[in-house]
């Protein structure tokens, strides 16, 4: 749905906005950059294998699934373009990611997102780093092996692109954007900010 109203011109954070104007009945659901966790990524598949055994096909459950584990490479395709048109080719771009954990204000990495992300910049030859308060390093887990370390957020501005992957509440955005060259914001966390540099995905 992301993908289809950035195509369509629709602003999908104005159209949520809109929803909650509903006097009742509404609970609202953000994008992101994907799903990261123990439950979403996972569960849901294990009730679809069940269904199959019993001759039901969860088609949503499957639908859900390819959008959401489509996502980091189109978040890495916004980035490319983003830095396309600045003159700059995703390889040999220094991009920095801010947020590793899966959610806000959490100390979590499973199934996060942001571990795909980097791992796919890098296959594309793009120097990556990250800044996350709640991780000090990044070593490898059961898909990934980034042995990283957070680089500290005043470097932010030495970087051709800052993606904001997690939101956490500790980040000064409007400070962020003034550093930064360019933001790739997949939370919606530079709302409140007018700057050309800021792109949505």
């Amino acid at each position: 749905m992301k993908q289809l109203c950035l195509k369509m011109g629709i602003d999908i954070w104005e159209v949520i906005e809109a929803a909650g104007t509903k006097p009742f009945g509404f609970q609202a659901f953000y994008p992101g950059p994907g799903v990261g966790g123990h439950c979403i990524p996972v569960d849901p598949f294990y009730l679809n294998w069940k269904a199959k055994q019993f001759g039901f096909q969860a088609k949503f459950i499957e639908l859900a699934g390819e959008i959401n584990e489509a996502m980091p490479q189109f978040v890495v395709e916004t980035t490319a373009r983003a830095l396309k048109r600045k003159g700059i080719a995703l390889r040999g771009a220094k991009v920095l990611v801010l947020g590793v954990a899966y959610k806000r204000d959490v100390d979590d990495l499973r199934e996060s997102p942001a571990l795909e992300i980097i791992e796919m910049l890098r296959h594309q030859g793009a120097e990556v780093a990250y800044n996350d308060p709640f991780f000090e390093t990044v070593g490898h887990g059961r898909h990934y092996t980034l042995e990283m370390q957070s680089t500290p957020l005043d470097k932010a501005g030495e970087f051709d692109c800052v993606l904001v992957h997690t939101d956490h509440s500790l980040y000064d955005f409007a400070e962020i954007v003034e550093q930064a060259r360019l933001v790739v914001d997949t939370r919606n966390a530079t709302r409140a900010i007018e700057s050309p540099k800021i792109v949505h995905c």
